[in-house]
């Protein structure tokens, strides 16, 4: 729709050209070339768009939709494990799925960044999806996409916000370890550290609370959060106390043991998160730096999240979308993966 605008603002500026006197112009390559010259200049470079399947794979949608479910059936955490995945892709070379590809010869998988070893998951998921997809239109859908839509998928699955999601993205034919250790942000990270990860990829810090607020649902290993209920002291005396039975304080005994998040409704999409952080009970540091008391910037925006669970939702969900946007490689760019854990 986009291409199509600009072609017939560009076709009424020739014609108005022509009806000039000091400007006649009889050729229609001429107005070939300027238009030519606008795509050049990147003003017709392919956009995202929700109907981009649509001619291609009208089933696509569906697909991923029954996939996503029946993962989401058999473990309620894979939820969180799947929306995750969306936004630890995005947040290294943009949207392109590139976290989904394994070591090899030429790459060095994102996976072992140390906030994403042996930490994200749901590999077996996507590739479920992916098979389940190739299946229906072979070729035709990006691993991108569907990480961007297995995303939306469950959070609607349990409980959370919908929204409509742009589609078009292609797969990188590359990943970058480096890049994800300096762009993710890390459960140890002050409030100053994570804004600024997330103004790097152009999201403001109410977009930043809102998608935090994606660890409403899921798990974290206590060596994530061993430092906050053993060091911090803006912490709730009685939640550090029961966090502490499964969380061991020598680092290598119990690192790998789980708990969740939201400790209120640890398997439902809500907005209990941000009452735990009015109550200092938010498992990791980084959940709690987005509430201090009143001293924090983004206090307020916590508070109103934990009084208005839709405005919580309203503004997830555009934030969703805006991170989504982060350099998609489109058109030509990249490629259509047979299998998301591989270049083709």
């Amino acid at each position: 729709m986009y291409l199509f605008n600009l072609l017939n603002k560009l076709i009424f500026v020739v014609k108005a050209m022509m009806m000039m006197s000091w400007c006649r112009i009889n050729n229609i390559a001429v107005m070939v070339l300027l238009i030519m010259a606008y795509c050049n200049m990147k003003y017709c470079e392919a956009e995202l768009s929700p109907d981009f399947y649509s001619n291609s794979c009208p089933k696509a949608l569906s697909t991923i939709k029954n996939a996503v479910s029946k993962a989401i059936a058999k473990e309620r955490r894979m939820a969180g494990s799947l929306i995750r995945l969306h936004f630890h892709d995005c947040f290294v070379q943009g949207c392109d799925g590139s976290i989904l590809l394994e070591d090899s010869a030429t790459i060095i998988s994102e996976q072992n960044a140390f906030q994403n070893f042996k930490s994200v998951r749901g590999f077996n998921v996507v590739d479920d999806i992916k098979s389940a997809v190739e299946r229906v239109c072979p070729g035709v859908v990006s691993c991108a996409d569907i990480l961007a839509v297995a995303a939306r998928d469950s959070s609607k699955y349990v409980g959370g916000p919908s929204w409509t999601v742009k589609l078009g993205r292609r797969d990188s034919k590359s990943a970058s370890k480096d890049l994800a250790e300096a762009n993710l942000p890390i459960a140890f990270d002050d409030l100053d550290a994570l804004l600024s990860s997330f103004a790097r990829q152009g999201l403001s810090a109410r977009d930043m609370v809102a998608l935090s607020g994606a660890h409403t649902i899921g798990m974290a290993q206590c060596i994530t959060f061993r430092s906050r209920i053993y060091n911090d002291t803006n912490v709730d005396a009685g939640f550090a106390s029961t966090r502490r039975r499964s969380c061991p304080p020598v680092t290598g005994n119990g690192d790998g043991n789980l708990a969740p998040l939201d400790l209120v409704t640890p398997n439902s999409f809500d907005n209990n998160y941000f009452k735990n952080l009015l109550r200092r009970k938010g498992l990791l540091h980084s959940d709690q730096a987005l509430f201090n008391g009143g001293s924090s910037a983004t206090d307020g925006i916590v508070s109103g999240y934990a009084r208005n669970q839709a405005s919580f939702y309203s503004d997830f969900s555009a934030a969703m979308v805006k991170m989504g946007d982060i350099s998609p490689l489109t058109g030509s760019d990249g490629e259509i993966r047979k299998i998301c854990g591989a270049i083709n």
